[in-house]
């Protein structure tokens, strides 16, 4: 057995509600699901030079590049579950990790050739088990590493937020937890778990400008131009309102009679005004 220390980024994966998609469709079908997925999934680690140290409803992989990390599970998210109908969360971390390399006697057995020792794998899982189906999420230490960076495999649209500050359970200090994709709904701050408790940060993560779609400019302005509309309207019938007669002859009077109250009250004080300029 070899044991050395090393900087890895660590990607943890986890298929949503593998179980129930078990008993759902029986062994035999899901068992065919899942092998397709698993090809596929593999030949994206290999696609980002990726290397795979475990596998059970998920994967546990490394990558050298944080960058190919991030690329893996923003192309993961957009062509495998369309494709095998599984959704799956993802966590990423970048740390100090212990990789351990087995003796071909235990690999014979059916150890793991590489196994993966350390606190960073610990950090990485609670960082994915925060994440919701079809979400990446990235500890600070990942999202240092990725920040500003891109290169051809990255989509264009992918955008980083920060959703927050959150307690991972089994780590001391508190960290900022960051999210990755290429839709407001993939960006918006995943809710605390079992083992992962938000203690700051934002509710919600608006779209930016360049982002929206026609429905989000929509109601981006709808309030803003409702409150523009009450203004002209105010300003421009608030002199024929105003009149009683007016009212009375548009048969408007029993839902209008408020504004001569107001306009006593502005009469009232614009008096109190002219007197207290008279008086100086």
């Amino acid at each position: 057995m070899e044991m050395k220390k090393i900087n890895l980024c660590i990607l943890l994966l986890d298929l949503v509600g593998s179980t129930k998609f078990v008993q759902k469709y029986g062994n035999e079908h899901a068992a065919k699901i899942f092998q397709a997925h698993d090809k596929l999934t593999r030949s994206l680690i290999y696609k980002f030079n990726g290397r795979e140290i475990d596998r059970s409803d998920g994967f546990l992989m490394s990558f050298n590049s944080t960058i190919d990390a991030v690329n893996f599970s923003l192309i993961y998210h957009k062509t495998i579950p369309p494709r095998t109908t599984l959704q799956a969360r993802i966590g990423i971390h970048w740390g100090e990790i212990i990789e351990v390399a087995q003796e071909d006697k235990f690999i014979d057995a059916g150890a793991k050739r590489v196994e993966l020792e350390g606190l960073s794998k610990n950090t990485a899982a609670r960082i994915m088990s925060l994440a919701a189906g079809g979400q990446t999420c990235l500890s600070t230490q990942a999202f240092n590493k990725v920040k500003n960076r891109s290169n051809m495999h990255t989509p264009k649209n992918a955008r980083y937020a920060c959703a927050g500050v959150y307690k991972l359970k089994g780590i001391r200090d508190p960290i900022d937890v960051y999210v990755v994709g290429v839709s407001i709904e993939s960006l918006q701050p995943p809710k605390n778990s079992d083992k992962v408790k938000k203690i700051a940060g934002p509710k919600k993560i608006k779209s930016r400008a360049r982002d929206r779609k026609l429905k989000e400019w929509f109601w981006y302005l709808y309030p803003k131009l409702g409150i523009i509309s009450l203004i002209f309207l105010i300003k421009n019938f608030w002199p024929m309102l105003g009149r009683e007669s007016t009212r009375i002859a548009l048969r408007i009077d029993f839902y209008f009679f408020w504004i001569d109250y107001i306009n006593i009250v502005i009469n009232f004080l614009h008096s109190i005004y002219e007197n207290t300029l008279g008086n100086i």
